[in-house]
């Protein structure tokens, strides 16, 4: 064939070629062609991260986290983290569903909290109308109480708990949140009415430790590392944590070496938004799996007290099910819903 009459099928597949890479319905570069990425090619434009929540939390600092591993050697371009708060994140998800459908370069951190809010907040928008990516992080809860309290275990904290349900007062955070639901499903695997619990909600272990130190609630439910540095400091001490297994670097039983079958944990994971093609999940699994593997990002379990919980794609997918089945369970005992 003559170069003359090469050049019109050259013209024609560089044609192609740049219309596989115009901009995506959500407004940033598709990752190829139709939307679809190969993990080779994605991210193709920036990454945004969605944190649902005020600046200082756990998925501000999950998604910041995030930013640093990625722009650390596993992506070459830019990553922002932006916050939208309120009502445990499903003002965030609302508008992440909306203004981000089909765009792949969009992800929001979510996490258990997210998955209740739905429910106490009677949001119209649920993570069904999202794309599961992955799970990343889990602390697990502790139970505390002051240093000088009759409790020196679990069980007698129980005792007493089925003897005067009301008479035991359980500080924690919000309503229907993990702390809550720690008690509640503790008050189930204890024959209590989980309707029934004497629940003070808080608005952070700002307002917690106080309550606990003077006496104002019995015991206090929370992350571990709400709590480390108070029992570090003798002023608090753990009853239980509601892992399967001893956790490393923390002296205390589980939940479930006292006889009660609870195992709960505050995880965290990743989303993108809904109307994305199957090779655009993949792609990002891919990329959120290169994160995982990086020497970033595993400074930044360690130095924030993590626990590794990686789950990715179909997976996930299963767990998130399985996670809104229980939590909605545990709501409805507690009569939040």
């Amino acid at each position: 064939m003559t170069l003359a009459k090469r050049r019109p099928q050259a013209l024609l597949a560089a044609t192609l070629l740049l219309a596989a890479c115009t901009a995506s319905p959500g407004g940033s570069p598709a990752a190829s062609s139709g939307g679809e990425a190969s993990a080779a090619a994605y991210p193709i434009g920036d990454l945004s991260i969605m944190a649902p929540a005020d600046p200082g939390g756990g998925w501000d600092s999950t998604a910041r986290a995030m930013q640093s591993a990625l722009t650390s050697g596993v992506v070459d371009v830019n990553v922002d983290v932006y916050n939208v708060g309120g009502a445990a994140g499903t003002i965030g998800l609302a508008q992440f569903v909306e203004d981000a459908s089909g765009d792949p370069n969009q992800l929001m951190v979510m996490g258990l909290v997210m998955v209740g809010g739905i429910l106490t907040n009677d949001s119209a928008v649920t993570l069904d109308q999202a794309t599961p990516i992955a799970s990343l992080t889990t602390e697990w809860e502790a139970i505390v109480v002051p240093a000088d309290s009759k409790y020196e275990t679990l069980e007698q904290l129980v005792d007493d708990f089925k003897a005067a349900p009301t008479s035991i007062s359980w500080g924690g955070g919000s309503a229907g949140g993990t702390d809550h639901m720690v008690v509640a499903l503790l008050a189930k695997a204890a024959g209590v009415d989980p309707g029934g619990i004497n629940y003070i909600a808080h608005a952070g272990g700002g307002e917690l430790l106080p309550a606990l130190l003077s006496g104002g609630v019995t015991a206090g439910v929370s992350g571990i590392s709400e709590f480390a540095d108070s029992v570090e400091a003798g002023d608090l001490r753990y009853l239980a944590v509601t892992s399967d297994t001893p956790v490393d670097g923390v002296d205390s039983p589980t939940v479930t070496d006292a006889g009660f079958d609870v195992v709960i944990s505050n995880w965290r994971g990743v989303m993108a938004p809904p109307e994305i093609s199957d090779a655009d999940r993949d792609a990002i699994v891919g990329l959120i799996e290169k994160m995982h593997d990086s020497a970033a990002w595993q400074e930044a379990l360690t130095s924030n007290g993590w626990t590794d919980f990686l789950k990715t794609g179909d997976e996930y997918e299963d767990f998130l099910a399985q996670e809104q089945t229980r939590v909605e369970q545990v709501l409805r005992d507690i009569g939040l819903i």
